[in-house]
């Protein structure tokens, strides 16, 4: 069987890595699903879609599971979300989201869902990830080792401090 697992992964960290741990232990393949992929550049979306496959691909390459990453552009009609999801990932039997829109889709649509307890989600939530990185914080310890890996070999970090001050900028006028 094989399932498939959406994220806009920005950053891929810990919450993702134990639900793809979880999903894992029920399918024989996994489609990952980057989401938002022509999305970068920005405070919510920092990395580009080759950036996150990387963090992704890394940071389940030693599961004893099958996995394809696949990047997802925005489609801003949601009626026909899953059919260009499905056009654009192998065929699987069954979804795994927490997101309500996400879950709605795909039970409307004929798809089997799933969801899955979150995992210290307090603390492992990409805005929060990207908060602790702007303001100097600790933030490679919530983040699979290969995660911080890629982001310090693009120079991420820096990234998302500069795009976080002209954000600032835009938002006052300055």
């Amino acid at each position: 069987m094989r399932g498939f697992y959406i994220g806009r992964y920005q950053p891929f960290h810990d919450g993702h890595r134990h639900m793809v741990e979880e999903i894992v232990d029920e399918v024989d393949e996994l489609v990952l699903g980057i989401g938002s992929a022509g999305d970068s550049h920005t405070t919510r979306n920092p990395f580009t879609a080759g950036e996150r496959v990387m963090m992704v691909t890394k940071a389940v390459e030693e599961l004893d599971a099958t996995t394809y990453v696949v990047p997802i552009e925005d489609l801003d009609r949601n009626s026909v979300w899953v059919s260009h999801v499905r056009s654009m990932t192998p065929r699987f039997d069954v979804a795994y989201s927490n997101n309500p829109l996400v879950v709605r889709l795909f039970e409307e649509a004929g798809v089997e869902v799933r969801g899955s307890p979150m995992f210290r989600r307090e603390v492992l939530e990409g805005a929060e990830l990207r908060e602790r990185i702007i303001h100097g914080r600790d933030w490679a310890d919530l983040v699979p080792e290969t995660v911080a890996d890629v982001i310090r070999e693009i120079d991420g970090a820096e990234r998302i401090r500069r795009i976080a001050e002209t954000d600032a900028i835009e938002e006052t006028g300055e």
